[in-house]
């Protein structure tokens, strides 16, 4: 071979193996970043070229896969009660993609997930059609149309957990939407899709997640375990030294209490807690102060902008530096005080847990039947309070229930312990109070359950609106269909 010939044809094998190298990188090692680039159309149309997984609840899927083999898209998304689970799914659309848990199970739903490669190999040299995988909820059905039903054309949310797991049973926004309405691409959808953004009642929001309230009297709960901890108190029939009506510290502003005849002057923790009364635990407050709160706040889990179950919820707040007439409105949930939905009810399940806060979780298991790919594994978040102190609480609770304005949520044969709240909120205080009720159920045979519901619209006239009476019944009925009773 002359000289000229050999230089061409080395040159010509250096760019084979050019050409190798830069295939396996594109293939290999940039395959992830080119499949989840946003600009790769070719991954929304796999995403729809099979059927995917289904979303199970209670051993039944809410979820499905519909033919319709457009130019494009094979499939659609549908779902089963739509409107009911929405805040438990998400949306998966081929036109505004996916939220919740359509979005963050994706990769087990497409079967794009890696842990379900043997499965889909296995698929392919059978000839078995590819499929995504399932994944296994917490929600109890019975739970979440209690709520949904109970809230019916109300705004609001409600959350049911198990203490003694953290598995959420019920997760309910109101007012809700179907994601059937536009899962697709059609000029529908895309109309169905912007009436729901327009709609200035929120559909689309994930009130029990994403929405933050003033949490109101449901607070006290909160204000009462700081005043246990730090030894301020020592049992619920210590007999509070509180004025009726109390000056906020620092200023000339009474705080009044619901009713002026309430006997809240002197009462004791215990009977503070049946009346509501502002002016004991406003006080109150304010003698432990803003640290002592917060600090005790956060282990109920406030302040916790990391809070996934696996959809991120945001974040409960209790404020830094407040002044000690703010710290004393936040003690009874005003001011800057605001929580979920979902914190509240985990403020309740640590107290029926003796203090024991579990992580809270809606994903149970993923992968299909006979190819479980993971399985949750149950874990404390905290210990909120002492078992002392939550048997203190419990009993606070249970009173508030027999004796005082949780009266509604009685269930015969069960031991139901509860907080009531009404939360001001608006330029001063012009808008509709939310209505609250935190609570839980025990059975003599250990079954559990803690539920908050907030309802943001529940009357036209404000002397109507009471945690007790709007929100109450909602939780006893949530309460209802978790125990069996």
């Amino acid at each position: 071979m002359n000289k000229p010939i050999r230089r061409v044809s080395i040159f010509c094998l250096v760019l084979i193996l050019a050409l190798m190298v830069r295939v396996n990188w594109v293939q290999g090692v940039q395959a992830s970043a080119w499949a989840s680039n946003s600009h790769n159309e070719r991954v929304k149309y796999d995403r729809y070229a099979y059927p995917r997984g289904n979303i199970i609840v209670g051993g039944q899927a809410v979820t499905k896969s519909d033919f319709v083999n457009g130019l494009r898209y094979k499939y659609k998304r549908a779902w089963v009660d739509g409107a009911m689970y929405a805040p438990v799914t998400g949306y998966s659309s081929q036109a505004f993609d996916s939220t919740q848990l359509e979005k963050l199970e994706d990769g087990v739903l497409s079967g794009s997930d890696s842990r379900l490669f043997f499965r889909n190999t296995l698929d392919m040299l059978t000839g078995k059609p590819k499929q995504g995988g399932d994944v296994v909820t917490t929600i109890d059905p019975k739970v979440q149309r209690a709520g949904f039903e109970g809230l019916g054309d109300k705004k609001g949310a409600a959350v049911a957990i198990d203490p003694r797991t953290g598995a959420i049973l019920g997760l309910v926004s109101t007012p809700s939407y179907d994601p059937t309405t536009f899962s697709g691409g059609a000029d529908s959808d895309a109309k169905a899709k912007a009436a729901l953004d327009a709609d200035p009642n929120k559909p689309l929001l994930n009130r029990a997640l994403r929405e933050t309230y003033p949490p109101g009297s449901t607070f006290k709960l909160v204000t009462a375990a700081t005043a246990f901890e730090s030894g301020k108190y020592q049992n619920p029939t210590d007999t509070t030294d509180t004025p009726n009506p109390y000056v906020l510290p620092g200023t000339s502003t009474e705080l009044k209490n619901s009713s002026a005849t309430e006997p809240c002057q002197n009462a004791t923790v215990q009977d503070a807690m049946d009346l509501s009364c502002n002016t004991v635990f406003g006080k109150m407050g304010a003698e432990l102060g803003g640290d002592k709160l917060r600090a005790q706040a956060e282990k109920f889990g406030f302040n916790n902008d990391q809070m996934d179950v696996p959809i991120r919820a945001s974040a409960s707040f209790f404020p830094k530096g407040s002044a000690p007439d703010g710290t004393a409105m936040d003690a009874i949930g005003q001011h800057d005080t605001r929580a979920t939905p979902l914190q509240m009810a985990m403020v309740a399940a640590a107290i029926c847990n003796n203090g024991s806060l579990m992580q809270p979780y809606l994903v149970a298991q993923e992968g299909s039947a006979g190819n479980v790919i993971s399985t949750h594994t149950e874990h404390q978040l905290s210990q909120a309070v002492s078992p002392a102190t939550a048997q203190k609480l419990q009993q606070l609770m249970e009173s508030v229930v027999q004796n005082g304005t949780g009266k509604n949520a009685k269930i015969p044969g069960v031991t139901v312990g509860g907080k009531t709240g009404t939360a001001q909120h608006g330029q001063d205080n012009s808008g509709l109070p939310f209505a609250w009720f935190v609570s839980y159920g025990k059975t003599s045979d250990g079954k559990q359950v803690a539920v908050a519901v907030v309802v943001e619209d529940g009357a036209a006239e404000r002397n109507e609106i009471t945690g007790g009476g709007l929100a109450a019944p909602i939780a006893k009925a949530m309460m209802q269909a978790a125990l069996g009773k």
